[in-house]
Formats: C-alpha cells, sequence, structure tokens
C-alpha cells in the first residue's frame, strides 16, 4: 500500500517538473512586433539646378500670350538653307592647249636633243674639200643618229651630187640644201592624221599597242587630250588588264579632260573589256574610243597572239581605224625589230615616238618609216600632259639642223 502510495507521489511529482518546463519555454518565444503607424508622407525632391547641390525651385513671374512681343508679319521670316556639301566632290575638267602648232611651240625642247645630228652634218658639209674621208664622217653621223643604212646611202648620194653641182657653198645653201634633203628623206607627202572620224559612223576607234615601258597607257591618255582640245568626245578601254595599275592610271587620265573610262576586273579577259568600251562609245554617241592594250614582249607568241584576239573582238563591233604602236626613240634599232613583230599581228598604221626629249636619235624616224612602211603620226617630247604632238616634218627637220 505503502509502495503505491510512494509511485503515485513521484508520477505527480515528474509531470509538475514537465508542466513548469512547456510553461517556461512558451514564456522565452519573442513578441510580435506591434502593427505598423500611420506613414509619414514627405513632398518629392525638388528638380536639380546647375551646381553643386539641388535647390527647390523658385516661383517666377509668367506671362500671358497677350504680354509676349511677337514679330511682325510684314517683315518676311528667312530661314537659312544648310549648305549642300558634296561628299565626293567631282575633278576639275582641265582644258587641254590646241594641237595646232603643238611641235612648234616645243620644237626648242626638240632641238636641244637633236641637233647633235644636224649641226654636225653642216659642219661636215662646210670643209672646202669635201674629200672620201669626209663623207664616210658623214655616213657615220648618220648612221649614229639611227637613220639605217639605206637611207643613210640614198642621202649621202644625193648630197654628193647637189654638192657637186652647186660649186660654191655658203652656211645659208649648206642649210637649205640639208634642209631639203631630210625633208624628202622624212616624207612630206604622207597623210599623218590619226584616223578618228570614219565616213557615216560613231565612233572612231583606235587600238594603242606596245611593248612594257615604251610609255603606252601614258601616251592613250595623252591622246585622248589632243583629240578633246580638238574638239571631239572620247570613251577610253582600259584593256590591259594584267598590270594593277594600268586602269587607274588610265582613268585619272580621262577624268581630267572628261571622258569616261571602261575597265574590268584586274586579270580579267582584255578583249571582253575592249569589245565593251566599243559598245559603251556606241550607246554614249562619242566621237573616238581610244583602247590601251596591255603591254608585251614580242618574243612571246602567246601574248602575241592574244593581242590578235582583242583586235578580231574588237571589229565584230566595227573595222578598227587606227592601231598605233608606241616606240621608245631611245631604244634605236631594237625598236625596229619590235615594229616588224607588231606589224605582222595587227595591221600598224601609224607609229607613236616617245622619249625624244632625252637621247634619242632623231633618225629613227626616218628608219621606222622605211621598215614598216607606214608613217610617225605623234612624237612625245616630254612628261607634261600636252607634250604629245602632232608629227610635222617641216618643224621637225627645222629643229634637227637648228638656226
Amino acid at each position: 500500500m505503502e509502495t503505491i502510495i510512494l509511485a503515485v507521489v513521484i508520477a505527480v511529482v515528474v509531470l509538475g517538473a514537465l508542466g513548469g518546463l512547456v510553461v517556461g519555454s512558451r514564456r522565452r518565444k519573442p513578441l510580435p512586433p506591434p502593427p505598423p503607424g500611420p506613414l509619414d508622407i514627405t513632398a518629392p525632391p525638388a528638380e536639380p539646378q546647375v551646381g553643386e547641390e539641388a535647390e527647390t525651385p523658385r516661383e517666377e513671374t509668367r506671362r500671358t500670350i497677350e504680354e509676349v512681343d511677337l514679330p511682325d508679319a510684314s517683315s518676311p521670316v528667312v530661314v537659312e538653307e544648310p549648305p549642300v556639301v558634296e561628299e565626293f566632290p567631282a575633278p576639275a575638267i582641265e582644258v587641254p592647249e590646241p594641237t595646232a602648232g603643238r611641235l612648234v611651240r616645243l620644237r626648242a625642247r626638240l632641238s636641244r636633243s637633236q641637233n647633235a645630228l644636224g649641226k654636225g652634218l653642216l659642219t661636215l658639209l662646210s670643209r672646202e674639200h669635201l674629200d672620201e674621208e669626209t663623207w664616210e664622217e658623214i655616213e657615220d653621223t648618220l648612221l649614229t643618229a639611227d637613220v639605217g643604212v639605206q637611207p643613210t646611202q640614198e642621202l649621202v648620194e644625193r648630197l654628193r651630187e647637189r654638192v657637186r653641182v652647186l660649186g660654191t657653198r655658203t652656211p645659208a645653201e649648206l642649210r637649205t640644201l640639208l634642209r631639203e634633203e631630210l625633208l624628202t628623206l622624212v616624207g612630206t607627202d604622207v597623210d599623218r592624221t590619226v584616223r578618228t572620224e570614219p565616213d557615216g559612223r560613231k565612233p572612231g576607234i583606235v587600238m594603242v599597242v606596245g611593248v612594257n615601258g615604251t610609255g603606252k597607257t601614258t601616251t592613250t591618255g595623252k591622246l585622248a587630250r589632243v583629240l578633246v582640245a580638238d574638239g571631239r568626245t572620247v570613251v577610253l578601254g582600259a584593256a590591259d588588264t594584267f598590270r594593277a595599275a594600268a586602269a587607274d592610271q588610265l582613268q585619272t587620265w580621262g577624268e581630267r579632260v572628261g571622258a569616261h573610262t571602261v575597265r574590268g576586273p584586274e586579270a580579267g579577259d582584255p578583249a571582253s573589256v575592249a569589245f565593251d568600251a566599243v559598245k559603251e562609245g556606241k550607246e554614249m554617241g562619242v566621237d573616238v574610243v581610244l583602247i590601251d592594250t596591255a603591254g608585251r614582249l614580242h618574243t612571246k607568241t602567246g601574248l602575241m597572239d592574244e593581242l590578235g584576239k582583242v583586235k578580231r573582238v574588237v571589229e565584230k563591233h566595227a573595222p578598227l581605224d587606227e592601231v598605233l604602236l608606241v616606240l621608245d626613240a631611245t631604244t634605236g634599232q631594237n625598236g625596229l625589230v619590235q615594229a616588224r613583230v607588231f606589224a605582222e599581228v595587227v595591221d600598224i598604221s601609224g607609229i607613236v615616238l616617245t622619249k625624244l626629249d632625252g637621247t634619242a636619235k632623231g633618225g629613227i624616224v626616218v628608219a621606222v618609216q622605211r621598215e614598216l612602211g607606214v608613217p610617225v603620226k605623234l612624237i612625245g617630247l616630254g612628261e607634261g600632259a600636252d607634250d604629245l604632238a602632232p608629227f610635222e616634218p617641216e618643224a621637225f627637220v627645222d629643229a634637227l639642223i637648228g638656226d
């Protein structure tokens, strides 16, 4: 019985202790936050002013529309237009020098390099006794000037005969004699006109050929200036597609005188460019189409065959009116070899001699005409844009023998 009572007491004690722990833990939990009070609403910040700190805007005096002074309706309001600026200004068109008498104007430049021939001959012919040794010296002078063997022999024979008939020789008579014989040798009865005006059709078609380094592209550009100076309209065909700068160079020459340039992709088909140039020239109604072909060695058969292809393709539009061969006058007899090969491929109709302002020898004019049977039509006398001149035999011979 006592045992039961003791067990009950122990159970009551244990239950009481557990109840105290529970109540204590509940008392240690944090109380929930009090309910929020009314919000304190403030005015928005003022717009910031210029300066370091923001400032509350000040109240300003405002005017009504009746109080504002408006401009008088009778006075016109001028609105300035913004200036028009061209993004790519067109290049200025140059006015080339007229071609009439151009060689006469350039005579001084020509005579500086050619006088050795004329003065040398006059000095020899002025000797009191013209023996065989003197005549041999005359022959050597002519051969050194690249006149050629056959023309030299013909000239010396004529000079011998006329001097024998003339007898006493004054300087004026000798100069007249030499001038007449040189004019006969150069030729005064040959048509040296660059054919650019075919009958009944437009445009005239001119193809320019030659080896590398003769100034072929430059000559084509200068020829465009010659034609424009004579009142002609021109299209340029940049058929030299193998040299990267050739098309750019030709286009620059054309832009200077207002001539349109037709070009193709680098390393493209030259015949295609030439064909397109003639086609566009027809559509534009210009007077002349100038086709610059690629420079090539006359010893390369494949390249020369391609030049013949360019000619055949162009002639699908119309016959070529002129094929000009550009020769460097300083190459002398080697230029004759080049001329011979080109003439076989494309039927050369005229010669352009460049670099006659340097150490060139004027006799090459005679030699190349005799070799090809075609006339020299143009000569280049310098690096200037207007230094390409129509060949005039009288002015040329006068420059040779001097005053």
